[in-house]
């Protein structure tokens, strides 16, 4: 029998909910024998199901069903309309809508609109790169309007980015809990991620200079996703003398730049790395145009990945976006969202006080390691049935070792008092005993 065959009937049985999120898997060899197949067609259905997202395995435990592969219907009443979001980031005040309708009525007048249906390339236009150079400037830290390129969205300046510098075969360097969907760009180009240790400030120094050879590094220095810590002055100038040591180009993440004003680690590495940002958080998750900032060493790779992988900008998103960041609406936006990611990062603290929870004041998540006798998966699994959507370490662990016993909650999306009391119900749990804790 082929083990895909096997592994599909599993896979309708998870996206049924007849196996419920964290739920635990026969040992291979049961499974075999349950099944009527060979151990080793057991370990490629296994194989097969954690290619696929739907299992965890932890070293020593076994092989958990993953939480948020699919609710079963059961558990909530009204899945869509009940679930509290705490997995996504989506951080949209309500006015803002307003705000951005009203900036894009310009764009909608047949003159504008003219520009604005005509093709674009990976450079956009002189105007666009100018409004992006001043909006994405921080402290210490001025891009230049020639070294700015445009993709759709963030994820395909980052896939543009990784496929110019890191040819498939070779090696990237990642935090060894990173951003979830640079795992999967990174499967996808044939690039193999190298995981990095981390403190309490990120990346550290010593996880550099140990990796090995490697084509280039992928890092988060500010507002880290998901751990929620940020590089001091100190650790990024330690960062960047290795990685100039060692001739390691950078690739920085920046989109959570916006919330914060700390100067980019790319600012001290100026002909060696690039620069990743986007408008889906500080505008609106809808409103699609990716960034890649890149020097005049790395700018021609960077632009013709971008342009053969398909991952360039439309024209009117390019337009609406020139608008929105020259006339105020972004500048707006991004005060009201500072304010409003730090009176969310206040209720954390307050509805989780005495639990183990990181985070940067300024940002819109945090990460929780939980109580010893809570699992990740189980956790988030108690976490669903009552209607609350969490991820765990597992979605942003790089290495096939053991993920840590930890969650990550995204707090942009409910209302704040919705927030407040998905947080006190996940704290509820948290004092409860983990009934499938071994």
């Amino acid at each position: 029998m082929d083990y895909r065959q096997v592994a599909d009937r599993i896979a309708a049985d998870i996206a049924a909910g007849r196996l419920k999120p964290g739920e635990r898997l026969p040992t291979q060899r049961r499974f075999a024998r349950t099944h009527g197949i060979a151990a080793s067609t057991a370990s490629r259905v296994y194989g097969e199901l954690v290619r696929r997202g739907l299992v965890v395995g932890e070293v020593g435990r076994g092989t958990f069903v993953r939480a948020g592969t699919r609710l079963p219907g059961p558990v909530l009443a009204e899945p869509a309309a009940l679930a509290v979001d705490l997995e996504l980031n989506f951080p949209v005040l309500p006015e803002h809508a307003d705000l951005l309708a009203e900036s894009l009525r310009k764009q909608v007048k047949p003159a504008a609109m003219a520009d604005a249906i005509r093709a674009v390339g990976v450079a956009g236009t002189l105007a666009a790169r100018e409004a992006a150079a001043v909006a994405l400037a921080r402290d210490g830290w001025s891009p230049q309007p020639q070294d700015v390129l445009f993709a759709g969205n963030g994820r395909q300046a980052i896939a543009g980015v990784i496929a110019a510098m890191v040819p498939p075969g070779e090696r990237l360097g990642v935090e060894e809990l990173t951003y979830a969907v640079v795992k999967g760009i990174a499967a996808r180009l044939g690039v193999t991620l190298v995981p990095l240790a981390v403190d309490g400030e990120g990346v550290t120094p010593a996880a550099l200079r140990a990796a090995g050879p490697l084509r280039a590094v992928y890092l988060q220095p500010a507002l880290h996703n998901p751990l929620g810590v940020s590089m001091s002055a100190v650790r990024r100038a330690e960062v960047a003398e290795v990685l100039a040591d060692k001739g390691i180009p950078l690739i920085e993440d920046t989109i959570y730049g916006f919330l914060h004003d700390d100067p980019p680690l790319a600012a001290l590495l100026p002909d060696r790395a690039v620069v990743v940002d986007s408008l889906s958080k500080r505008l609106a998750p809808g409103l699609s145009l990716g960034f890649a900032i890149a020097g005049r060493a790395l700018r021609a790779e960077v632009a013709a990945a971008i342009r053969t992988g398909g991952w360039g900008p439309q024209g009117f998103a390019l337009a609406a976006a020139t608008a929105w960041l020259t006339d105020g609406t972004a500048t707006r936006l991004r005060a009201d969202k500072r304010a409003d990611a730090r009176a969310r990062q206040r209720l954390v603290a307050e509805r989780l006080a005495g639990f183990d929870v990181q985070a940067d004041s300024r940002a819109y998540h945090c990460w929780w390691r939980l109580p010893a006798h809570w699992r990740a998966e189980t956790f988030v699994a108690a976490a669903a049935r009552s209607g609350i959507a969490i991820t765990p370490a597992a979605a942003f662990t790089v290495a096939t070792a053991r993920a840590p016993h930890a969650v990550r909650l995204a707090t942009a999306s409910p209302p704040l008092p919705t927030l407040a009391a998905a947080l006190d119900r996940l704290a509820d749990i948290a004092r409860t005993e983990d009934l499938g804790a071994d």
